[in-house]
């Protein structure tokens, strides 16, 4: 499976500047983790985050958000944004600041 390597770019780009980023490849696509914890990625054409259960069950009042479900379970606290969520630079840095900031919150692996 592939993912798109554009996102993939422009995430690398914003996170890129930030301490205590890391990057790996996971499930068909690439993944960025804040001190240890996976807060962000790239799956196919979507844009994986973590925003833990209550900012999930807001973002997902977007249609153009939905539950991270790439093996017939969604996975808690985790949503999958399409392309059209994130089209602007202004938006992929909002969700990312987003997922980062729920990501600080947990202990450092």
């Amino acid at each position: 499976m592939t993912y798109d390597e554009k996102t993939a770019a422009r995430v690398k780009k914003i996170v890129g500047r930030w301490k205590g980023i890391s990057s790996r490849g996971m499930f068909g696509g690439v993944c960025y983790l804040l001190n240890g914890n996976m807060f962000c990625g790239i799956y196919q054409e979507y844009l994986i985050l973590r925003l833990g259960v209550k900012g999930a069950a807001e973002a997902l009042r977007s249609s153009l958000v939905r539950p991270l479900d790439i093996t017939g379970r969604p996975m808690k606290g985790w949503i999958m944004v399409s392309p059209g969520g994130f089209a602007e630079d202004e938006m992929l840095s909002a969700w990312l600041l987003e997922a980062k900031q729920f990501v600080a919150t947990l202990p450092e692996k």
